[in-house]
């Protein structure tokens, strides 16, 4: 990926980190192509935007913001997706039931 990507999807995210109160961090790791597909149109439906990121570029627009997300950065393993929201019990309330995992 060439670096002009990387930083065009680092202001990216640092703009979605603005634009949306709550963001969920969420590792998918063991999700295969259709669950992952599955949930990502339940996310649409909940009006949950998903976003699956390198963790190495999240880092770096957590670095970039003004709000000091540093206690998050351990939780930056495996394959990362981060669920932005206005609401922050849907992905919770969605989360808790599995009714986003569900197929």
């Amino acid at each position: 990926m060439k670096k002009e990507l990387k930083d065009t999807i680092v202001v990216e995210l640092g703009q979605k980190l603005k634009e949306y109160p709550h963001f969920y961090l969420v590792d998918t790791t063991g999700l295969n192509a259709e669950q992952t597909s599955n949930l990502r149109r339940k996310c649409f439906k909940n009006e949950i935007k998903m976003v699956v990121v390198k963790n190495t570029l999240l880092h770096k627009a957590f670095e970039a913001s003004d709000i000091d997300f540093s206690p998050l950065y351990d939780s930056l393993k495996g394959n990362t997706a981060v669920f932005f929201t206005q609401n922050a019990n849907v992905p919770a309330n969605s989360l808790r039931s599995r009714t986003l995992f569900l197929a």
